[in-house]
């Protein structure tokens, strides 16, 4: 039952191709002790967010006796867990949004050309795999990167493209950056 020449598993193969497409980073390693009969018995547990630069990203955690299964398995639950966020430009978001997770509070600020990721440690690692350029986050809660991981992508998942919205509301897009454009959503405008 041998297989011919030069003939590869199918679902390998494919799983390489798809996976040389998405950039990995590991945001956070945990080292947990159980105690047992002849001492401590070591565990790592992992977090790593996963995304394409191109507007795909996810979040996973994986827990092993040994610290590069727990990375791997971790990547393996993120590429599961990917989501898809509308970028303006490709480099920042629409609108600013809000997002929160448990004690993890969150707010993701678009951002002109120029302004770089100004974010820290869990939340940068976030933006680098989604490709974003320009945005500015603030983390108003917890520290905990889980938590602020959590509330990035509750954020991320608010975000809302003038395309989106103009199908909902039945309109073009063109409609609706207009107005944005022309500042008619300002407050100053309202008064008028």
């Amino acid at each position: 039952m041998g297989r011919k020449p030069g003939h590869s598993r199918g679902r390998q193969h494919g799983r390489e191709e798809r996976d040389s497409e998405f950039v990995d980073k590991l945001v956070h390693i945990n080292r947990v002790a159980k105690v047992v009969k002849g001492g401590r018995r070591f565990g790592f547990a992992a977090l790593v967010v996963v995304g394409d630069q191109k507007g795909r990203v996810g979040f996973g955690k994986g827990k092993a006796r040994e610290v590069p299964e727990a990375i791997r398995k971790a990547a393996d639950a993120a590429k599961n867990n990917l989501i898809r966020v509308p970028l303006r430009e490709g480099r920042t978001l629409h609108h600013d949004v809000y997002g929160r997770h448990g004690a993890g509070k969150i707010i993701l600020r678009a951002a002109p050309p120029g302004t770089g990721i100004i974010a820290g440690g869990p939340i940068r690692a976030v933006f680098e795999t989604l490709g974003v350029q320009d945005v500015v986050a603030k983390s108003l809660g917890s520290s905990n990167p889980y938590n602020m991981v959590r509330a990035a992508f509750a954020a991320l998942k608010d975000q809302d493209s003038p395309r989106g919205v103009a199908a909902r509301r039945g309109k073009k897009a063109s409609e609706i950056v207009a107005r944005r454009r022309d500042g008619i959503d300002s407050p100053e405008a309202a008064e008028a």
